[in-house]
C-alpha cells in the first residue's frame, strides 16, 4: 500500500483497543505480561554530562554548521544502563545560562527531579551539581532541562537513557530514533526564535529542518527476517507525529516504556515527550520496509529499514513480550477523583501578567530566564505566575502518600496538548472521543475537546509537576504542581 492510500485508509485515527482485536489473527501469547526472573544488576553507573556549546552539521556535511547544546560531544545521545544500576550523575553547566537535569519518566526521588525551583536550586554558569537515584523502572526514558526548555531543549539539550532489562527473549537488534525538528536558518545555520507569538498562542512554532538522530531519515541494516526492537522518542517541543510502518508487520511492545500485551501498530499518536518501543519484522535481505509519519500534507519518510544477511527461518510474527514493571496497580474502588481542566487564560489573567512584568519590583524578583512574558494558557483557570519558576503558586491539589487517584484531563481548546505527569506512572482507562488501549504512561495526548481518564497511586511524597510537554504551551501559563503530602 502506498504512503498515500495507507494515509487515506488510516484518516490519521487512533483505531486500537486491546491485544484480542488488535491483530486480524491475534497474537499467540496471552494478554497477561509475564514477570521479570533475573535478577537486577548492581553497581553504579557514573554520568559526566557538560553541558556546553558545540558545532554539529544539522544542514549536512558539506553545509553551514550549527552551535548546538548538548551534554557531551554526542548530540542527541544515548545512554544504557542495566535495571538495578544506580545513576550517579555529574552535571557541570559551561552554558552562558543556568539550567537543570529533569529526568523524564523516572518514577525517583523528588530531590532529583531537577525543575529549578520546586525541587531543586538552578545549576548556574559554571556551578556543578550531581543526581543519584536507582530506576525502579527498565523502558525508554530521556532527560532534558527544565526552565528555558524552549531554547535550551531546542537547541539539542538533551539525551536518552534506555535501562535494560525488561526483554523475556532477546530481538534480532535494539535501535533508539530520536525525533527533532530545528528551528534553523537553511541558509546560514543559524538558530532561529525558538518561539513565536502566534506558534505560543496556537499549535506551537514548528521546526524549519526534521531529523531523526541528529540527521536526515538514516537507512538502518537489520537482520533479514528478525524482529527488531524500535523505540521512538519524540523529542521535539512542537510536533506531533502519527507513527506507522509500511512494507513489514509491526506491533506495540512499550508506551512510554511501560510494556503493554502486545498489539498489532495501525498507527499512532506521538506527541512532544511521548516514546514508542516497535518490534517490527524486517524484511527479506535486499528488501526494504518504512517507518513513517503520517499526519503531513505529504507523509514524511523517518527511517528505512533495510534486510540483510541470511534470512531467518520463515515464522509466524508473534512478537516476544516484555516484562511486567513494578509500577502499583492502582485500586479504583474507594479512589479519590481529581479533575484538570487544560484552557486558554482569560483576558483577566493575561493583563495580570503584563502587570507583573510592568511592577518594577516583580521584576527584579523575578528569573527571567524561567519568566514569560505573556499568559495563554492555564490549568483549572490557573496559570503559573507569568510562566516563571521562581514564583511558585499553590498547588493545583493536596494528594495523601499511598492512596489512589482518579483524575479526568479534560481539554477545553482547538488544540492538542501532551500532558505530562512527573514522577509517577499513570494508568490511562478511557478517552471520550478515541478507543485508546488501557496502558501505563507518563505522558498523553489531550486531542481537541477531549476527556482523558487516568488513575495512580501517589506513592512518594513532594511537589510534582504537571503540565503540557508542548513546550510554549508549559512556558506560557499550563503548569502546576500536585503536593503529595
Amino acid at each position: 500500500m502506498s504512503c498515500l492510500s495507507r494515509r487515506a485508509a488510516l484518516g490519521g485515527g487512533l483505531a486500537v483497543a486491546g491485544a484480542a482485536l488488535l491483530s486480524g489473527r491475534g497474537f499467540a501469547r496471552p494478554a497477561a505480561l509475564p514477570p521479570r526472573t533475573t535478577a537486577p544488576a548492581t553497581g553504579e553507573r557514573r554520568l559526566s554530562l557538560v553541558a556546553a556549546e558545540r558545532s554539529a552539521r544539522l544542514l549536512g556535511p558539506e553545509r553551514p554548521a550549527t552551535p548546538v547544546w548538548s551534554y557531551g560531544e554526542n548530540l542527541l545521545d544515548v545512554v544504557r544502563i542495566r535495571l538495578g544500576e544506580t545513576v550517579v550523575a555529574e552535571l557541570d553547566n559551561r552554558l552562558p545560562e543556568h539550567t537543570a537535569i529533569h529526568w523524564h519518566g523516572l518514577r525517583i526521588p523528588n530531590d532529583q527531579d531537577g525543575v529549578p525551583y520546586v525541587t531543586q536550586p538552578p545549576v548556574k554558569p559554571g556551578e556543578r551539581h550531581g543526581y543519584r537515584f536507582t530506576p525502579p523502572d527498565a523502558g525508554t526514558f530521556f532527560f532534558h532541562p527544565h526552565c528555558d526548555t524552549v531554547a535550551q531543549l531546542g537547541r539539542g539539550l538533551a539525551n536518552v537513557l534506555i535501562v535494560e532489562g525488561d526483554e523475556t527473549a532477546p530481538y534480532d537488534a535494539d535501535l533508539m530514533l530520536t525525533l527533532k525538528d530545528w528551528r534553523i536558518d537553511e541558509q546560514t545555520g543559524a538558530f532561529l526564535a525558538f518561539s513565536t507569538p502566534r506558534g505560543a498562542l496556537r499549535a506551537g512554532t514548528f521546526g524549519t529542518v526534521r531529523s531523526v538522530n541528529g540527521g536526515p531519515a538514516p537507512r538502518l541494516s537489520v537482520p533479514a527476517g528478525g524482529d527488531v526492537r524500535l523505540r521512538l522518542l519524540n523529542a521535539d517541543s512542537t510536533r506531533v507525529g502519527d507513527i506507522g510502518v509500511e512494507g513489514a508487520e509491526a506491533a506495540v511492545i512499550a508506551i512510554d516504556g511501560n510494556p503493554v500485551a502486545p498489539f498489532s501498530l495501525k498507527d499512532w499518536r506521538l506527541g512532544s515527550a511521548m516514546r514508542l518501543d516497535l518490534v517490527v519484522r524486517a524484511p527479506a535481505a535486499g528488501k526494504e520496509a518504512r517507518l513513517m509519519d503520517f499526519f503531513a500534507a505529504e507523509p514524511v519518510l523517518l527511517a528505512t529499514l533495510a534486510g540483510e544477511g541470511e534470512d531467518r527461518p520463515r515464522r509466524a510474527f508473534d512478537p516476544a513480550p516484555l516484562t511486567r514493571s513494578a509500577v502499583p496497580e492502582p485500586k479504583l474502588k474507594g479512589a479519590e477523583r481529581l479533575s484538570f481542566a487544560f484552557a486558554t487564560a482569560s483576558t483577566r489573567k493575561t493583563a495580570l501578567a503584563v502587570a507583573a512584568d510592568d511592577d518594577p519590583l516583580a521584576a527584579a524578583m523575578l528569573d527571567s530566564l524561567c519568566a514569560a512574558t505573556t499568559t495563554n494558557w492555564t490549568i483549572n483557570r490557573e496559570a503559573w505566575p507569568a510562566g516563571d519558576h521562581s514564583r511558585l503558586p499553590k498547588p493545583l491539589a493536596l494528594l495523601r502518600t499511598g492512596r489512589t487517584y482518579v483524575a479526568e484531563l479534560s481539554n477545553e481548546t482547538p488544540h492538542v496538548h501532551p500532558i505530562h505527569l512527573h514522577g509517577f506512572t499513570f494508568k490511562v482507562l478511557k478517552s471520550s472521543k478515541r478507543a485508546l488501549p488501557v496502558h501505563f504512561a507518563d505522558t498523553v495526548l489531550l486531542t481537541p475537546k477531549e476527556r482523558i481518564t487516568i488513575a495512580f497511586v501517589a506513592d512518594r511524597p513532594g511537589d510534582w509537576m504537571i503540565h503540557c510537554h508542548l513546550i510554549e504551551h508549559q512556558e506560557t501559563g499550563m503548569m502546576g504542581y500536585l503536593k503529595v503530602v
